[in-house]
């Protein structure tokens, strides 16, 4: 890796942050939320959005991991309330349920 993809993946991971479901309504509004499935990491995402790597963007968007937020998902963060992990990546939002911790 690059020491300028490396700067990136910094600058990314730096500018992340936690917000709630009704901080992210208008975005939705917009329609510029992007979802990234648990088990995929973020800052990848944001990172290939960033670098225009439509080529692991497609693979990710066929597989279902990696989705414009639509209604029936809209619904359910209203109604559930989750936090997510969110950057932004202009002009999308890229966003990332916060899982539970199973701690032992």
């Amino acid at each position: 890796m690059s020491e300028q993809e490396q700067d990136l993946r910094v600058k990314l991971n730096s500018e992340t942050a936690r917000i709630a479901w009704p901080e992210l309504e208008r975005h939705f509004a917009r329609g510029v939320v992007v979802a990234v499935m648990p088990g995929l990491d973020l800052i990848e995402v944001a990172h290939a959005m960033a670098c225009d790597d439509s080529g692991m963007l497609a693979t990710w968007m066929q597989a279902g991991q990696v989705v414009r937020a639509d209604e029936a998902q809209a619904r359910d963060w209203h109604v559930r309330q989750p936090a997510f992990w969110a950057v932004v990546v202009a002009p999308w939002v890229v966003i990332q349920e916060v899982q539970p911790r199973l701690d032992s």
